[in-house]
């Protein structure tokens, strides 16, 4: 899945999970200002990425996420480490 498509995938997500308005989501929206998701939304989130994809970003990258692009990047990421 290359990012585009990763981008697609988790604004759909996020929409799903918080009833957010899948319209609105761009990559630098903001989880905690723009879409008002707290911190037991991120585990939430968190939790439904790993039983989804298979993986499990790492809590000191997860602390680290800020945008929806984040999380694409963060996701990348692994994808590149298991092609490696």
């Amino acid at each position: 899945m290359n990012r585009d498509e990763l981008f697609v995938w988790i604004a759909d997500l996020l929409a799903e999970m918080f009833e957010l308005d899948r319209d609105a989501l761009t990559p630098e929206s903001n989880l905690y200002t723009d879409l008002d998701i707290d911190s037991i939304d991120a585990v939430d989130l968190a939790v439904k990425l790993k039983q989804t994809t298979g993986k499990r970003l790492q809590p000191e990258v997860f602390k680290t996420i800020r945008t929806i692009d984040d999380v694409v990047n963060a996701l990348a990421g692994l994808a590149e480490e298991q092609a490696a």
